[in-house]
């Protein structure tokens, strides 16, 4: 979504806040999943599996598996230089936001990405044994297999948002939620001390479902919410952001979900399909000239 908007509109206009609950430590090194897909998707180096970088090689983790450690989280030796580089700045004291903005001058984006925070915010996972676990665990280690039955973003109610995040929520002509499932990747933002409000107080909010047909394309959006207590579908992603946007754009193929449009919120539909960088600028030129009329 993201590389799409900054197809269609000038790069500098455009500001993608990025989660952090994500982030954790892995093989002694501190890894910004989120932060890199979307810096790494930006500058079109992306892997061709949707995370790591495009031809990457696995020696480090040939190596470490050969010494007996769990590599379950691969990290390609490329993208294991970037980790490291950003643990080194960290040490540094060099915020989270400046460390970014620098990751992505070396790759000449003209975009601003920038984390939704700098202080240290981690998704925590209760799953149906009752036990706590961390993000990546659940999702990474044991393959998202597990039911989830509750969310605790660890320190967010402690945290503030990252310098300049607030003020580019405020100055938007448009805000939007990219197809990303709400729980694990949106709310973690919205935990955030005042990113929700600054969202609430926008005069143009737009989502854009993750569902295609009622289901998620990839990953456990539709589980997750499901054992979360939200219901099925469009149905859900409503629940999931009320309060929050004006609009929210569903799947072609859910066009009959536009009949849930209410006074607060209009279900409209589009192809949101973003499977190449085509399609994608296609339904961003689409979004933002529907939105901005």
């Amino acid at each position: 979504m993201a590389r799409a908007l900054a197809a269609t509109v000038a790069p500098k206009r455009l500001t993608v806040i990025v989660n952090v609950g994500d982030d954790d430590f892995v093989h002694g090194v501190h890894v910004a999943a989120d932060l890199d897909t979307v810096v790494y998707t930006m500058a079109g180096i992306e892997g061709p599996q949707g995370w790591g970088l495009a031809d990457d090689t696995f020696r480090v983790m040939a190596e470490l598996e050969q010494r007996g450690l769990d590599t379950s989280f691969r990290l390609g030796d490329r993208d294991l230089a970037t980790c490291l580089y950003r643990s080194e700045q960290l040490a540094k004291g060099v915020p989270l936001s400046e460390i970014t903005a620098e990751i992505c001058r070396m790759l000449d984006l003209q975009v601003r990405v920038v984390p939704c925070t700098d202080d240290s915010v981690r998704t925590q996972v209760k799953v149906e044994s009752g036990e706590w676990i961390a993000f990546q665990e659940y999702f990474v280690r044991r393959r998202h297999s597990e039911t989830v039955i509750e969310l605790d973003y660890q320190n967010a109610a402690a945290s503030r948002a990252a310098p300049g995040v607030l003020e580019a929520i405020a100055a938007a002509d448009l805000v939007v939620i990219a197809p990303s499932n709400p729980p694990l990747s949106i709310w973690p933002i919205l935990a955030v001390p005042g990113i929700r409000s600054a969202i609430a107080d926008s005069d143009r909010v737009v989502a854009v479902s993750p569902f295609f047909a009622g289901k998620a394309l990839k990953g456990p959006a539709q589980r997750v919410m499901a054992s979360l207590g939200l219901p099925d579908g469009t149905a859900g992603v409503l629940r999931a952001y009320e309060g929050l946007i004006d609009t929210l754009v569903v799947a072609t193929a859910d066009a009959q979900d536009e009949s849930m449009s209410t006074a607060a919120t209009q279900v409209i539909s589009g192809d949101t399909l973003l499977v190449d960088p085509a399609a994608g600028r296609r339904f961003a030129a689409w979004l933002v000239d529907t939105m901005m009329q």
